[in-house]
């Protein structure tokens, strides 16, 4: 009972998977009125000798005997035998139907289809086709069974006729048997026990399979237990790693002073030796002063020792901001040594006449949508096998701040502006199919992201403040939720009196889940079912640019404006799980026209940050190495993203130019 249940759980997935809903319905509709819960043998057979076989259905018939072949290995030679037994049984007494029923016609057809096959496996099908054995035949099985009888007929040859073409086949030694009751009788009663077996063995055989799939599963579990052992210890070699290098970097700390107290070592004693220049000069400034004031001329050689004093000990105190610099972040120091990524191949799209705003792979991949701080919107293809019918310009009449794909259908593309726009757009139709304005007091919309599971998505809009840089400019946050269906707001999610702007929203897998960021810090976590806030953490001392789930869905990142990039934890709030100080790249003091955002790969190992230099880092997230750096632009980059499966992300720059570049 238990198997069958299996098996019917592994017919619906079919069902399901081919979408096959009507017959999924009569399948449901069968199951909830079976009695027997079980093999049904009188089912089959009424099949059989009720429809195929009345019905003349000669393909069906042999399908289904096939079919039950096939339920069986090589190994169970016992069952294969009884199924063989059977098959040749059912096929005769088609044969037998057919000529009681005077439908010669369909035996001739019978035979022209399946008759090659017959006499390969079974020679005492000879007989029926006009011989004893197939020694008489033709030596080709090839040729068509109509030919061969009319040969037969043509020659005259001494061999008994085809069954189809004898006057009475009845009363033929060979076949008079299977025209008598008993017989029929006897074929029901073998049938029946014959599917029996086939009843017993079935199960037996999803049973079997079943316990392979188990099988396979607790391999698999043991592996993953094998693979996070394996992680703890690269993460622990990892930590002995750092260990060293923070060794290295505090001998080399050590060397610098060493060398420095030698240096004023050696200076004192010359200090001493020779009772200095430099003590010399600062008791007879008095007398400089006086050579000064009668027109004279100071030695070059006072000057000379002076300034080479001075000069050393410039070094010194060099060398000392030096090792503060490293002492207060050694990260840094290691962000000048990134490696240069691996590339595969890149492409650089020029379609744009102003500094890039936003770029975004839609949800298959194929196509990529692009805006610039002109208000214009790009939709192209980097891929010459992909159909460009869906390329597109776009004019906003405003600098777009906010691009977003329909995670649903990958038809409509999201455009959020300066000016309270809300445009939909129709990649196929090739127009916009509706224009929102959101509230006059909230301008700019910020971001945008579409719930993965529902027709609704989520608009992150501010007022204007005042300030010189990006996120100096925004005022307060709104945000609201909007149906796709009917393109209104449905709700405004709450966030208090007078909230620091949002900046970035995002969805969990599920779309349960909303997670917002605070130009304040904060990080906010709203249930949207209830759309209401549940949780909420200060997550950097500055404004936070970006924020999205990770690819597990147990943590959160989020990016600040100070260039610190933190992973939290979600089953412990407010756990660091991973961290990166950026700021060599991430620099607000140059974001006056954007702010900086980041992007995962499909697997959510390698984190990719926009950047104010020419190149943007890759981050290996809580890997063996750093990370890498791209390629550079011509400008500072000001928007990224990643393929949604692919190892090929997007880099929008200030140069006009967005770049597709595949890495190994």
């Amino acid at each position: 009972m238990e198997n069958m249940m299996y098996a019917e759980e592994l017919v619906r997935e079919f069902l399901v998977f081919r979408g096959f809903t009507n017959t999924l319905q009569s399948f449901e509709k069968e199951l909830s009125t079976d009695i027997g819960k079980g093999f049904q043998v009188d089912k089959i057979l009424d099949l059989i000798f009720s429809v195929y076989i009345p019905k003349f259905q000669a393909e069906k018939l042999v399908d289904l005997l096939s079919f039950f072949k096939q339920c069986f290995s090589s190994s169970e030679t016992a069952h294969i035998t009884v199924l063989l037994k059977l098959h040749v049984s059912i096929l005769r007494y088609y044969i037998i139907y057919a000529i009681q029923s005077r439908r010669k016609d369909k035996v001739v057809e019978f035979f022209n289809a399946h008759g090659s096959n017959l006499l390969q496996n079974d020679q005492e099908w000879a007989s029926w086709f006009g011989g004893p054995s197939s020694a008489l035949l033709p030596s080709s099985l090839g040729f068509n069974c109509i030919i061969m009888l009319f040969l037969i007929f043509i020659w005259n040859l001494k061999i008994p006729a085809a069954i189809p073409y004898l006057k009475n086949p009845h009363l033929e030694p060979q076949f008079r048997m299977y025209f008598t009751k008993e017989w029929y009788n006897s074929l029901h009663l073998s049938d029946g026990d014959k599917f029996v077996s086939v009843e017993l063995a079935t199960p037996g055989k999803i049973s079997s399979e079943r316990l392979t799939v188990n099988h396979l599963k607790k391999d698999i579990k043991q592996l993953n237990l094998k693979l996070s052992e394996l992680q703890a210890l690269l993460e622990e070699k990892e930590a002995q790693l750092c260990h060293s290098r923070s060794n290295a970097l505090l001998q080399e700390q050590v060397g610098i002073q060493a060398t420095n107290s030698s240096s004023n070592f050696a200076a004192g004693h010359a200090d001493q030796s020779i009772n200095s220049p430099r003590v010399k000069l600062t008791m007879d400034l008095g007398e400089i002063n006086r050579i000064q004031d009668q027109g004279g001329s100071i030695p070059a050689e006072a000057f000379y020792s002076s300034s080479r004093i001075d000069s050393h000990l410039g070094e010194s105190e060099r060398s000392h901001d030096l090792i503060a610099s490293r002492e207060a972040d050694g990260e840094m120091h290691q962000d000048e040594d990134l490696p240069e990524v691996k590339v595969e191949f890149q492409e650089t799209f020029l379609g744009h006449t102003s500094p890039i705003s936003r770029c975004r792979f839609s949800v298959s991949g194929n196509n990529i949508a692009s805006a610039s701080v002109d208000g214009t919107v790009r939709i192209w293809t980097y891929d010459s096998s992909v159909s460009a019918s869906r390329n597109a310009t776009i004019y906003c009449g405003a600098e777009v701040l906010s691009l977003e794909w329909d995670c649903i259908s990958d038809r409509l593309l999201l455009i959020g502006t300066a000016d309270g726009g809300i445009k939909a757009w129709n990649v196929d139709a090739k127009r916009v199919v509706c224009d929102l304005n959101s509230n006059r007091e909230f301008p700019s919309v910020l971001d945008i992201k579409c719930s993965p599971v529902e027709p609704i998505f989520v608009s992150a809009s501010a007022s204007r403040g005042h300030g010189t840089n990006y996120i100096d400019k925004l005022g307060f946050a709104s945000l609201t939720v909007w149906n796709m269906r009917t393109w209104k707001a449905m709700t405004v999610l709450p966030l208090g009196k007078d909230p620091p702007a949002i900046t970035s929203v995002c969805f969990n897998h599920n779309g349960k889940l909303l997670a917002a960021a605070a130009t304040d810090g904060m990080i906010h976590m709203f249930d949207m079912s209830a759309g209401l806030q549940i949780t909420g953490w200060p997550a950097h001392d500055s404004a936070i640019s970006s924020v999205l789930f990770g690819s597990d869905e147990t943590s959160i990142f989020s990016l600040g404006t100070d260039g610190k990039i933190f992973e939290w934890s979600l089953h412990n709030q407010g756990k660091v799980l991973w961290s990166r100080n950026c700021s060599r790249f991430c620099n607000l003091q140059n974001s006056f026209h954007y702010r900086h955002e980041m992007a995962l790969d499909a697997n959510g190992r390698r984190l990719l940050l926009t950047s104010n230099s020419v190149r943007a880092p890759i981050y290996q997230v809580r890997g063996c190495t750093t990370g890498m750096r791209t390629l550079p632009h011509s400008a500072c980059i000001t928007t990224v993203d990643w393929h949604p499966t692919l190892p090929i992300f997007l880099s929008g720059s200030a140069d006009n130019s967005v770049r597709v570049t595949s890495v190994s």
